[in-house]
């Protein structure tokens, strides 16, 4: 699919105030969140937390990221989580390192296209990214100075993650500057690789930071990246900043312009179908297995746009059977292109049993 669209049932974790940007704490205290039956206020010193409820609250909006290169080839998956309603999210830059394109799958298997890079930092291990969305559930960013050692937190992964994404509970250890910069928090807690990228959040389901790795050398703590230095990186983004694959831009950079010979027409230069880099095939669906024998061919126009995103597919030709013309505009409607400008193409696709 190329975007997401949450079902009724998802619940805004927090909500900015017509003053605030989107992604900026709210002012509001916790009673007042739009969500009061799922966020639970923070326990008592030394009560343990009611991690299937502060689950159920923020899972909606933790998202497993899927990075390919230019070639297609899968890099790497990670973890993150939207920060605002629109669609920007917050990742490790090293899940987008080296990305030329990629993909965000929410907890109920919806799927979004993300569409490049807001702002990387290396030395806080920070990137925000956006996806190509409408409208997403989000988390709130807690305050700055709600990181006191002794606090009780949960660190909440993907619910795609299995038993890697189970919540776990932790403590705050330490909170001091590190050696790259920036403040960092050291948690006791059982956390697994693939929850780097994780938020971190407290009994009312605020983030107080994200995870960045599970310890540093010589170190026993994991390591958590506070909300405030979040909220700085967000803060410094442009508000009409572009997302970008840095990727594609080094690896297809802009065209400077040369002088052309007197007796070369511009129509007689030939103009560069854009190339394909992902183009995923679709699956023989397992219930028409027991019914199909013979082989079933369509054709299929697909129409992209300047980022390289599928506008549309329209069935030129069917493959005569509706659950197989279905699985192929699923699949098409995954596929992506390099950006540049729009344009079209069109797909024969044939099923066969074998």
């Amino acid at each position: 699919m190329t975007g997401c669209k949450p079902k009724p049932s998802y619940q805004m974790v927090g909500e900015p105030s017509p003053e605030q940007p989107p992604g900026t704490p709210s002012p509001t205290s916790p009673a007042q969140s739009p969500t009061p039956s799922l966020l639970p206020s923070q326990p008592p010193a030394g009560q343990a937390l009611d991690l299937p409820t502060l689950a159920t609250s923020v899972h909606p909006a933790i998202v497993l990221v899927t990075v390919f290169d230019a070639s297609g080839k899968l890099l790497r998956t990670g973890t993150g989580f939207f920060v605002a309603e629109d669609g920007k999210l917050i990742t490790n830059s090293r899940t987008a390192e080296g990305g030329a394109y990629a993909v965000a799958k929410m907890g109920d298997g919806a799927i979004c296209n993300v569409t490049g890079i807001l702002a990387s930092s290396t030395k806080l291990d920070l990137a925000a990214l956006k996806a190509d969305v409408k409208r997403v559930p989000f988390l709130t960013l807690n305050k700055p100075g709600k990181t006191d050692v002794g606090t009780r937190v949960a660190v909440i992964g993907s619910a795609l993650a299995g038993s890697e994404g189970t919540p776990v509970e932790g403590t705050i250890y330490t909170k001091q500057p590190d050696r790259r910069g920036g403040d960092r928090l050291g948690i006791v807690a059982p956390i697994s690789a693939s929850a780097i990228g994780s938020p971190v959040v407290d009994g009312s389901g605020q983030v107080i930071g994200i995870v960045t790795a599970r310890n540093e050398p010589g170190e026993a703590l994991d390591s958590v990246r506070p909300s405030s230095v979040v909220q700085s990186f967000l803060a410094q983004i442009a508000p009409t900043a572009a997302p970008r694959w840095l990727a594609m831009t080094e690896a297809h950079p802009s065209p400077r312009a040369t002088p052309k010979p007197p007796s070369v027409s511009t129509r007689e230069q030939p103009t560069r179908q854009p190339r394909l880099v992902y183009r995923p095939r679709p699956n023989y669906p397992f219930e028409a297995r027991f019914h199909e024998t013979a082989a079933h061919t369509g054709r299929f126009r697909l129409s992209f746009d300047a980022n390289g995103n599928v506008k549309e597919v329209q069935t030129v030709q069917s493959t005569g059977n509706d659950l197989l013309d279905r699985v192929s505009t699923g699949a098409l409607q995954q596929w992506k292109s390099e950006p540049g400008r729009e344009w079209s193409t069109t797909v024969p696709i044939t099923f066969e049993t074998r």
